[in-house]
């Protein structure tokens, strides 16, 4: 439906003309398709401005102006992975059950383990009994070991625990699940923020990454979460599930455009690696493109 919307953004550009209906029912296409209203305001003012300035008469010159806003919001402040300055490496990932955090932790692993790296998965959801064991099985499948304590056990100390091991066995990277708790949950979240602050007492300085696991197809709902954990711990940036190879969810423009977070990666199917480096150009394009 959302990349339905997007192509008919796409069908606007192919008039003939550009003028103050094209730049209404676009404004109202982009609410439609899931960007916030402040953030669909912004990009359809900076849009008029540009059309002004450039002179701009062409719908094709306007589209593609378009283009230019969205992928320069979804590439504010980006920054790759940090791969490569400490070990071990840690990664803290938090988000909500259902949001694919397990498999994308999974992903992380064997990403790493293509490229020769030692990993260790921290079972530091330690509130869901099968959170330890589907973790464990994730590792078995792609060669990353693991460090969990009994269900219930503090989620803090499995971490602290984790960074520990991996000293001694010269591992590279930590990745460490959290409790896929609900961001309305308080006390849930004052966890998280132990696990962050421990996580830091381990390490000598902050996590490497503090990644936020997010559904692309809960739209709005995405951003109240981004807001709630980015209290709860320092995000470094945003991991998109279950885009499937299509560019579904225009929540992502406002998340970028709100939180200025980074959109670091993107999942795009179940494979290990189905795990992409976000390209906010690349998914511009296919976000745009007339149907």
């Amino acid at each position: 439906m959302l990349k339905g919307l997007f192509s008919r953004i796409g069908q606007l550009f192919l008039r003939d003309v550009v003028d103050d209906e094209l730049l209404e029912e676009l404004e109202e296409l982009l609410v439609a398709g899931d960007v916030g209203v402040r953030t669909a305001q912004e990009v359809t003012a900076q849009l008029r401005r540009r059309i002004v300035d450039e002179h701009i008469e062409q719908a094709t010159r306007a589209r593609d102006a378009l283009k230019d806003i969205v992928a320069g919001i979804l590439s504010r402040n980006q920054a790759p992975l940090v791969t490569d300055e400490h070990r071990p490496v840690l990664y803290l990932v938090v988000g909500v059950n259902g949001t694919g955090k397990t498999t994308t932790i999974a992903k992380l692993a064997y990403r790493f383990r293509a490229q020769g790296r030692r990993v260790l998965l921290a079972c530091a959801d330690t509130f869901r009994a099968a959170a330890a064991e589907q973790l464990r099985e994730w590792g078995a499948r792609v060669g990353a070991e693991t460090v969990a304590q009994q269900p219930g056990s503090d989620p803090a100390a499995v971490v602290f625990d984790a960074v520990e091991a991996a000293r001694a066995r010269g591992v590279d990277f930590v990745i460490a699940d959290t409790a896929g708790r609900l961001h309305t949950q308080r006390n849930l979240m004052e966890e998280l923020r132990k696990v962050a602050r421990v996580s830091e007492r381990a390490l000598g300085r902050p996590p490497d990454e503090a990644l936020l696991v997010l559904d692309a197809t809960v739209g709005q709902n995405a951003l109240n979460q981004a807001e709630q954990f980015s209290r709860a711990v320092s995000l470094t940036g945003i991991v998109l599930t279950k885009l499937d190879g299509t560019a579904r969810g225009g929540a992502v423009v406002t998340i970028a455009f709100e939180t200025g977070l980074p959109i670091k990666l993107i999942g795009v199917g179940e494979k290990p690696d189905d795990l992409r480096d976000f390209d906010a150009r690349a998914f511009v394009e296919e976000l745009f493109a007339p149907g």
